[in-house]
């Protein structure tokens, strides 16, 4: 006697060797042996052979109408013993049987399992959705296959236009479109990020890169970068005429002024020094339209060749401080001797006239460390600067600080997006031209120590008043926010409130809104006098951290992405470069960081000669080989100071 019987979701048959009320014991064609429950059974059958049966039976099988079956079936629940009868007209023998048995198993749509060997047909308005559905899925497996193959012919889908943006930056793995970029991308070998750029989905590298940082922080579901409507700033009333001619001192790309400075002689000896702020805060308040767009941009964003404004562009206008304007500001005006002491300061609210905005291609030329040293030449402002280096040098020794680590450098990116790429991979418009400039130069310290001495006074000021505020705080090396005055050991002062950048960071903005409401003897607008915790405070301070990194992080990622496009546009075939540790090297001629795998073991600070072996401006990665030492090993100059050390305090852009 044979039997076919049911075992781990699977049909299979074998001769029977004992046989009791419970159990069976079964040999299978293979040879084995193994133990079935008597209630597993399906089928009982003297011929043919059990291999035979199941493979005779799946032959017959194929050739049932399931359709068929499906009509000619009742409603009630049946055996597939009983409809293999009904189906052949007569006793079925056993490969009959099992066939109709193996397609009711096939067609769960058709025939819903009600137990061992019994069923019961689907009702008819649960097999068209059920049928719909399948045929819905045939229909996006044969998209998701088109798509796939669209794209490794090197065509973008049309299906890809909508929603490109979520393809490249957080693909829904549901979507066919998703699928179907997935199996392009293992038939190729290629990266999502290339097949799309091969397919001409990416305008350009560029684009990529700023299209993700897009994505996160300014998606189009909330206006993207665009602003959505404000009521325009209210002007401030009554504000007195500062009678000061004020200057300001920023690089050639700065267009959010937001400091100026005045010197005017006093009677008796000595200056009145001016410290000239802009002054936002006095044209629109924290629940207003423009104080909303404020706290949810957080800062302006920073990139090679481009900016996002954390204000409108015509507000940013209105409460800059160009030249030939007269403005509202918060000025700090500092009462120096003759010898340079500090005899005192007051804080006022005015308008003040901006005579000029000098640049420091202009100036510095003019106004450095040797032309300090030999006399300097006669050009507008002279005076004035060579006055308020001296005090900023006065300072600076107070402190006991350097304003700036000398030893860094900065670089200035500048973009000209008219200007062919020269780049056979990267065509099109944009060539960068990046410009090293040593830090620590008069101009530097004097702006520094400036905005330092404005930021200390006003936070000490309203620290002392009971007005909560955001400092900046470093202790153990670390910086880092606080609605609590503490020192700050890297400038040497007792406490330090961000305040002279209101146009482009909200902690700016914030705390000037609290200076401005200690000047007019009014509650502050965040928490209350001694209550430095508020917890509309403490969100505003988590969310600019937070925000402000991220930011710097991605202007960080760009201006590397720039540097290694500037080695392509420049065809830099071989570079030198300085050792910082291990693997890890610095170009001598861009701000590039590299890892170079094939460095021998060297002294920190040697410099070699490194070929540039690829460069993939997607990935913002770069390939170098070592090539051999340069001819002399450079002294640890800027080994590791080049990137940190104080902290970047309010020295330009």
């Amino acid at each position: 006697m044979n039997v076919l019987f049911e075992e781990d979701g699977a049909f299979r048959a074998g001769t029977v060797l004992a046989d009791s009320v419970t159990s069976l014991q079964i040999e299978l064609a293979s040879g084995k042996r193994t133990k079935v429950k008597a209630g597993n059974v399906l089928l009982r059958f003297v011929t043919p052979a059990p291999g035979e049966l199941l493979e005779r039976a799946e032959a017959e099988a194929e050739g049932i109408d399931v359709e068929f079956l499906w009509e000619v079936c009742g409603e009630d629940e049946f055996g597939f013993e009983q409809l293999a009868a009904e189906y052949h007209g007569a006793k079925p023998e056993s490969v009959q049987s099992a066939a109709v048995l193996l397609r009711l198993h096939s067609a769960p749509i058709y025939f819903h399992r009600k137990g061992r060997g019994r069923f019961r047909k689907a009702p008819p308005e649960i097999l068209q959705a059920a049928l719909a559905g399948l045929e819905k899925k045939r229909q996006q497996a044969a998209a998701i296959e088109r798509m796939a193959r669209e794209l490794k012919d090197g065509a973008l889908p049309a299906e890809f236009a909508a929603i490109l943006p979520q393809l490249i930056y957080k693909p829904d793995r549901n979507r066919g479109e998703t699928k179907a970029l997935e199996a392009a991308c293992a038939d190729t070998g290629k990266s999502a990020a290339r097949l799309l750029f091969d397919c001409g989905a990416l305008p350009s590298t560029h684009d990529y890169h700023l299209g993700r940082f897009l994505f996160e922080f300014f998606p189009e579901s909330k206006g993207g970068t665009g602003f959505p409507y404000f009521a325009a700033p209210t002007e401030p009333v009554e504000l007195p005429l500062a009678a000061v001619a004020a200057f300001s001192i920023d690089d050639a790309h700065t267009t959010e002024i937001d400091d100026a400075f005045s010197v005017t002689a006093r009677d008796g000896g000595g200056w009145r020094i001016g410290i000239h702020i802009a002054a936002p805060g006095l044209g629109f308040a924290p629940d207003s339209d423009l104080g909303r767009i404020a706290r949810e941009r957080l800062s302006t964003v920073y990139m090679p060749g481009r900016k996002i404004t954390m204000l409108p562009q015509d507000i940013v206008e209105h409460f800059t401080l160009a030249a030939g304007q007269t403005v509202a500001a918060i000025s700090l005006y500092l009462d120096v001797a003759a010898d340079y002491r500090l005899l005192g300061h007051e804080t006022r609210m005015e308008r003040v006239p901006i005579v000029a905005n000098l640049r420091h291609h202009d100036i510095e030329p003019l106004f450095n460390a040797d032309t300090l040293a030999a006399g300097l030449p006669e050009f507008a402002y002279r005076d004035e600067l060579k006055l308020l280096w001296e005090f900023a040098q006065v300072l600076e020794a107070g402190r006991g600080k350097p304003s700036d680590n000398s030893t860094r450098k900065d670089y200035n990116f500048v973009v000209d997006w008219n200007a062919d790429s020269d780049i056979a991979a990267e065509p099109g418009k944009g060539r960068v031209a990046i410009d090293e400039r040593a830090r620590g130069s008069p101009l530097d310290t004097l702006v520094a120590e400036l905005m330092i001495m404005a930021n200390a006074t006003w936070g000490a000021m309203l620290r002392d008043a009971g007005i909560p505020a955001l400092y900046r705080v470093q202790t153990a090396g670390k910086v880092r926010m606080s609605t609590v005055a503490a020192a700050h050991e890297g400038l040497g002062v007792e406490c330090y409130a961000w305040s002279s950048s209101p146009l482009r960071r909200y902690c700016d903005l914030l705390n000037q809104w609290q200076l401005i409401a200690l000047l007019n003897n009014e509650p502050p607008p965040f928490g209350q006098k001694g209550a430095p915790k508020s917890a509309e405070l403490l969100a505003a301070m988590r969310d600019f951290e937070l925000t402000y990194a991220a930011y710097a992080e991605f202007q960080r990622g760009m201006e590397r992405y720039w540097c290694l496009r500037w080695l392509l546009q420049e065809d830099r075939q071989v570079v030198l470069a300085q050792v910082l540790r291990e693997s890890l090297v610095r170009l001598d001629s861009i701000p590039l960081v590299i890892r170079v795998p094939s460095l021998p073991e060297l002294p920190r600070g040697a410099r070699v000669r490194l070929s540039v072996e690829a460069i993939d401006l997607l990935e913002a990665e770069g390939r170098f080989r070592y090539l051999e030492l340069a001819p002399e090993l450079a002294s640890n100059q800027g080994s590791d100071a080049a990137f940190g050390g104080a902290e970047d305090e309010e020295v330009g852009e």
